[in-house]
């Protein structure tokens, strides 16, 4: 059984977040769950608990098991991060080695594994040469961006920025776990 980290972060398609885990979860993955407080405003750990069917991770200070450090353990038993959706935020501290909550702090932890990340925030957030460079960084780290897609966003504003399909993100899940994808 092959396991996914998944991240999910403060953006309005963290409640894709759902279908992703419940569709990793039905594929056979066992998908454990790390959310950060901005993706808690949009969506429930207890949504992505029933449907991953695993604790939701949302505190890097909480540590249930004397035996291990959560981040870390995490980190250890993945055969992949996604980060989906992933938030500019999220994406400038992945670039920058910035690990303030559980999630920077599992990437951090993460080696040896594909690395995947699927962007999703409004069109000018997503073209902010910042954020392009970010992105462009993690390139040459070894991750795999799933680019967004062109539509009307919950703004208002149409362009580049909303998350990828569900469908072509597991595609992509599933071919980085077929070859390895780029491990550190």
């Amino acid at each position: 059984m092959k396991q996914i980290l998944l991240g999910v972060t403060g953006s309005i398609a963290a409640y894709k977040a759902a279908d992703l885990a419940s569709t990793l979860t039905k594929d056979g993955c066992r998908v454990d769950v790390i959310m950060t407080r901005g993706a808690q405003k949009f969506i429930t750990p207890l949504t992505l608990q029933t449907l991953s069917k695993n604790r939701v991770y949302t505190d890097v200070f909480q540590e249930d098991d004397p035996s291990e450090v959560a981040h870390i353990a995490l980190a250890r038993k993945a055969d992949l991060l996604l980060v989906a959706p992933a938030s500019a935020d999220v994406i400038g501290k992945m670039a920058n080695g910035i690990a303030d909550d559980m999630l920077t702090a599992a990437v951090l932890a993460v080696h040896g594994i594909p690395r995947c990340l699927a962007p999703a925030m409004n069109t000018w957030m997503y073209a902010n040469p910042a954020v392009q460079e970010n992105l462009e960084k993690l390139r040459r780290f070894g991750f795999t961006i799933i680019p967004p897609k062109e539509a009307l966003l919950a703004c208002g504003d149409y362009g580049k920025g909303a998350l990828a399909d569900v469908s072509d993100i597991v595609k992509v899940v599933e071919e980085c776990l077929a070859c390895g994808g780029d491990a550190l």
